[in-house]
């Protein structure tokens, strides 16, 4: 059974976060401060963390940060937060993905779910086309390499030149599909259909959040700029460099 740490101060959802998680077939933990979850992290090694982002004792950027210095768990961040500012804080901190409040449980099973099938840990039978996108070319051994940038889909390590690059699962996922295809205009329906595995439910600023802190990242080098490109009004696309772009 795979053990989730909820973090959150607020009973009455950690309580409906538990049920709902339990009844999905999860082990559930619960810690309702920030320092308390850090502790139990390092005890209970969870296959995943649900982090509220305001939280007593510790905050959920500075939990998440920490977590990210001795462990690589997937990490989906929840937030009473609107604004764009908030979430690209989040997703820089270490989290996977994000939950604006109010949410679906069935929303959070969800994610759950696509966050731990794009991670490797876990597969759903019967959903088609779903969670394995990134499996199968890890298992074909593939490397792809792009002057200055290096990306190992086995080792799911990217670097550029000497300096290796620290990136969360989902921004991996994305740079490496997109790197597979150079110079085809990805949308963000499909983005989401095949990173996070979940059908696109009007919320593209999912994929805008993620793609701005994988550029960011990508360009903090300086060997690389504007790899990731955008194209107004449809998606995204990958060019690597020395590549014209045809837009």
């Amino acid at each position: 059974m795979m053990k989730i740490l909820v973090i959150e101060d607020e009973a009455n959802i950690a309580q409906l976060l538990r049920l709902y998680l339990e009844q999905a077939g999860y082990a559930v933990v619960t810690a309702n401060d920030g320092i308390a979850g850090i502790e139990l992290h390092a005890r209970e090694k969870p296959d995943l963390v649900i982090l509220d982002l305001m939280l007593p004792m510790l905050d959920g950027m500075e939990v998440c940060r920490r977590i990210r210095t001795w462990a690589n768990t997937p990490i989906l961040m929840l937030t009473a937060r609107q604004g764009e500012e908030d979430r690209i804080a989040g997703l820089d901190s270490g989290a996977d993905d994000y939950l604006v409040k109010p949410f679906s449980p069935r929303e959070v099973i969800s994610r759950v779910k696509a966050i731990l099938r794009r991670a490797g840990l876990y597969s759903s039978p019967g959903v088609e086309g779903e969670g394995h996108h990134t499996d199968e070319k890890s298992a074909s051994g593939e490397e792809l390499s792009y002057g200055p940038l290096l990306i190992n889909i086995p080792a799911r390590r990217v670097t550029v030149g000497p300096q290796a690059l620290s990136l969360t699962v989902k921004e991996f996922d994305l740079l490496a599909l997109m790197a597979k295809a150079p110079d085809r205009v990805f949308t963000r329906e499909t983005l989401l259909n095949q990173v996070w595995g979940y059908s696109y439910l009007g919320d593209g600023r999912t994929v805008d959040v993620h793609i701005g802190t994988l550029r960011k990242k990508l360009e903090s080098t300086k060997q690389v700029q504007q790899v990731i490109q955008t194209v107004w009004g449809v998606g995204y696309k990958f060019v690597p460099p020395g590549m014209e772009s045809s837009s």
